[in-house]
């Protein structure tokens, strides 16, 4: 502790206090003994029992919306504490709106300072509101306390180590398409739907006919009618979209990113995803990357859930620049997994010709294929397969719709 040097300084003063006859110095004395009996109770006791708390209004967040974070300390003990330091660590992607922020040692993080003071059982709450600007997985905290005495002769620091985690869902703006209207990838449901029957509903049956698949015969009913029954299956729709998102926005073999590019793509998927899910389509989301902390690489298939848009916002919330295998190689082994009738909706800022080519590949064997192309890219002709261009001369934040322009190939 500093000032441990006090006690000798007491009993010097006091000695020659005594020896000399000097009340003053007795008083003086008695006096520092008391400063150093206080700092020797903050120093044990100024920590203890204090209670921290930090809470978000809401874990989940779209871009741009605006949240409370709440902080609030509290002192459970008699012992009032003259000055307590919270230092908060804090993403530096999110905005405060209050408050300010310093940079910390560490990449992508600031530090939240309050400076106050804590009567005996007393609670301090306060309020910062702030603003998602980017999307992410965002760590709030942890918090370093730190108290001491008035006088500055000793010091505490605590660490909470608990963490509040904040999702920011990725940008989404409408869909608006220029193109051919019979080639666009997200257009009328009632244009892209698949009619088939449906083997788990059964709605009766009718005597075979000449060509009937075995597997449809109604055996019980066959052998209680005495000549063969088929089934007949309920029709049913189906529009399944696999949006495949490459993550590599500059030129192979070449390493780095390109933010607006990256964005642009992000917002792309959300978007059509979106909006391709309020027109009945069952969507999959797919990114050659690998998703932390699982390691594995993004695989959302099509998908009629309730949550299945909040899954594939979350997915693209951790995209990053880093590509795990190349947009070809990943579109070839996942569009396997695919309904036949699907639509594979790709999105690249780098349209390489060993992508163009298994595309196109793709389309003579009878895939429904779009390319949907970040930037100005020039492209050879792809033998009627929709190509959309996405223009990245607006900065992804003032993007207000995202126009998807056709062309024809």
């Amino acid at each position: 502790m500093r000032g441990g040097y006090l006690p000798t300084i007491v009993v010097v003063l006091f000695l020659i206090g005594v020896i000399l006859g000097q009340v003053p110095l007795i008083l003086v004395a008695f006096l520092l003994l008391l400063v150093w009996g206080t700092t020797r109770l903050w120093e044990r006791y100024a920590l203890t029992r204090i209670e921290y708390r930090r809470r978000l209004s809401a874990k989940r967040a779209f871009f741009g919306e605006e949240l409370l974070l709440e902080l609030e300390i509290a002192n459970r003990k008699p012992l009032p504490l003259p000055w307590v330091e919270i230092d908060d660590e804090m993403p530096e992607d999110i905005t405060f709106l209050k408050g300010k922020t310093t940079q910390s040692h560490k990449v992508d993080r600031v530090h939240l300072t309050s400076l106050l003071s804590l009567g005996w059982y007393h609670r301090v709450t306060r309020l910062y509101p702030i603003r998602c600007d980017q999307r992410g997985y965002f760590n709030f905290g942890p918090t370093r306390i730190r108290s001491g005495d008035l006088f500055g002769f000793s010091r505490q620091e605590i660490e909470v180590s608990d963490v509040n985690q904040l999702i920011v869902y990725p940008r989404i703006v409408p869909v608006e398409q220029r193109g051919i209207p019979s080639k666009q990838p997200v257009g009328d449901i009632r244009t892209k739907r698949h009619i088939f029957q449906d083997p788990i509903l059964t709605m009766g049956v009718r005597d075979y006919h000449f060509g009937d698949s075995l597997k449809r015969i109604h055996w019980k009913t066959t052998a209680r009618l005495g000549k063969l029954q088929t089934k007949v299956f309920e029709p049913t729709t189906s529009v399944d979209m696999g949006i495949f998102l490459d993550v590599r926005t500059v030129q192979p073999p070449g390493w780095g990113a390109v933010t607006q590019s990256l964005e642009l793509g992000v917002m792309a998927a959300a978007s059509i995803a979106s909006h391709a899910m309020s027109n009945g389509y069952r969507v999959g989301l797919y990114a050659n990357q690998r998703r932390k902390p699982v390691g594995e690489l993004v695989r959302i298939p099509p998908s009629q859930h309730t949550d299945q848009l909040v899954y594939i916002l979350e997915a693209l919330a951790q995209i990053h620049s880093s590509e795990s295998m190349p947009i070809g190689r990943f579109v070839s082994l996942e569009s396997r997994n695919l309904p036949w009738g699907s639509t594979l909706v790709l999105i690249t800022a780098v349209p390489t010709e060993s992508l163009l080519a298994t595309l196109l590949r793709m389309k003579r064997v009878g895939r429904q294929v779009a390319l949907v192309i970040i930037g100005s890219s020039k492209i050879p002709r792809m033998d009627g397969l929709p190509v959309y261009h996405i223009s990245d001369n607006t900065p992804w934040r003032e993007v207000e719709t995202l126009n998807l322009q056709g062309t024809a190939q």
